[in-house]
């Protein structure tokens, strides 16, 4: 949200001074580092998992906890906290085992995705707020973050981190092979249930950034790309935080001089950035085949 007095230059150091010349703004790039760090390494093992649907329900249950957080006259942020975690449970419960109940657990997702939108709805109706607070709960709200909201956010990127770390090792062994890790003595189910929670504190974080309607922008995409330039997981995790950090200041920074929100350059950054990798693999694998076919003498 730039303002009037403010115009992009060639001048790049003042320009940086700029960015950083108004307190929301400073406010905006420290909560969008942390947020970051929690959406790409949590986004990594959702990607892993292949739980990119339960993200995003827990997004709009996000939604509808915002809201009736609203009503009530409370944070939305911890009505976002407090629903995320509430959906994370309730997936837990209905869907039972995601690796043997993976149909239970897809009508799980779906059904609370459902009804938490109808409800915020609701929610939305009765506390008759249809323009400012829907649209920052829709599409994210970080240039209005505040210092009592970066506190929260600072508290909750260190206890979703510090919980990350100590199932990292567990968990990754559970993701790719949750049967042999089960017969292993790894406790896959309650694993199952600890990094949903850990998901409810990273998409509660990350709406406040792009918003319900696209936090796969910023949640899923830097783990989607990291995932396809390399498979070693440590590699891949730093790849995702990096890119995640990357899409979130760079859009912050262009959103800033322009007129246009801060979610579409997030987010463009990183379909952009996905587009550009995928084409460059299928570049590099019809080279590879090509070099093949003519070692073969296909093409004399």
């Amino acid at each position: 949200m730039p303002t009037s007095d403010v115009q992009l230059s060639w001048n790049l150091v003042s320009d940086f001074q700029q960015l950083f010349a108004y307190h929301f703004m400073q406010n905006a790039f420290l909560a969008g580092m942390l947020i970051a760090f929690i959406a790409g390494s949590m986004g990594y093992f959702m990607v892993l998992r292949s739980q990119s649907f339960a993200g995003h329900t827990m997004a709009h249950v996000g939604f509808a906890g915002a809201a009736g957080a609203l009503l009530f006259g409370g944070s939305p942020i911890v009505g976002l906290l407090v629903s995320c975690i509430g959906a994370a449970l309730g997936i837990g419960i209905l869907g039972g085992r995601r690796s043997q109940t993976s149909w239970n657990y897809g009508i799980a997702i779906g059904t609370i995705q459902t009804f938490s939108m109808g409800l915020g709805i609701l929610f939305l109706q009765l506390s008759h707020s249809y323009t400012e607070n829907v649209y920052a709960i829709l599409f994210g709200a970080v240039l209005g973050i505040s210092d009592i909201d970066v506190h929260l956010i600072v508290l909750t990127t260190v206890m979703t981190l510090a919980g990350l770390m100590v199932i990292a090792r567990p968990l990754l062994f559970a993701s790719i092979d949750p049967d042999v890790a089960d017969a292993r003595g790894v406790p896959v189910h309650f694993l199952d249930y600890a990094f949903l929670v850990l998901l409810a504190f990273a998409v509660a974080q990350s709406v406040q950034v792009v918003g319900v309607l696209l936090i796969f922008g910023l949640l899923v995409t830097p783990a989607a790309i990291a995932q396809q330039v390399t498979a070693r997981p440590g590699i891949a995790v730093g790849l995702s935080i990096f890119l995640a950090l990357f899409f979130t200041w760079a859009g912050l920074a262009v959103a800033y001089f322009t007129p246009y929100p801060v979610g579409f350059f997030i987010t463009g950054l990183a379909f952009g950035t996905y587009i550009l990798v995928r084409l460059f693999q299928v570049g590099q694998a019809m080279f590879v085949r090509r070099r093949w076919f003519k070692r073969q003498g296909v093409f004399g």
